[in-house]
């Protein structure tokens, strides 16, 4: 299974030492892929991110990206995602509240953070 992974996703390391890819495979995902405006934003933020420890957690982001199919899309972020996630069947990684609510409406899979410290496939009802 395919599954598209946000900016906040690629942090997720860097932030809370948790495995993405390990999770993402216990969930039963194989294939990775981070769409292009996604990329741009987390370049950002590991340059200009507030904190010295948000800019870490973008650049190992950056390093982990390294491992995924990159989707060429044009716009920003979180419609490439929705427009990705619909046209692929794929589910998406992010803990981002307003973009989960807007997946979940289309039907698309999504993944998030739970308490820290493992990935789980979201309640609809959660949002």
């Amino acid at each position: 299974m395919k599954v598209l992974l946000d900016a906040n996703a690629l942090m997720v390391p860097g932030q809370f030492g948790v495995d993405v890819f390990e999770e993402l495979e216990r969930l039963g995902f194989r294939e990775f892929l981070v769409a292009r405006p996604v990329l741009i934003e987390i370049e950002a933020l590991a340059e200009l991110a507030g904190s010295r420890r948000d800019r870490t957690a973008a650049r190992i982001g950056l390093l982990l990206a390294e491992r995924c199919e990159i989707f060429e899309a044009s716009g920003r972020a979180d419609e490439a995602l929705i427009a990705i996630a619909e046209k692929t069947g794929a589910a998406v990684f992010t803990n981002d509240r307003e973009l989960k609510k807007k997946l979940s409406t289309r039907g698309v899979t999504v993944i998030h953070l739970r308490q820290r410290r493992r990935l789980e496939i979201a309640n609809r009802k959660e949002f």
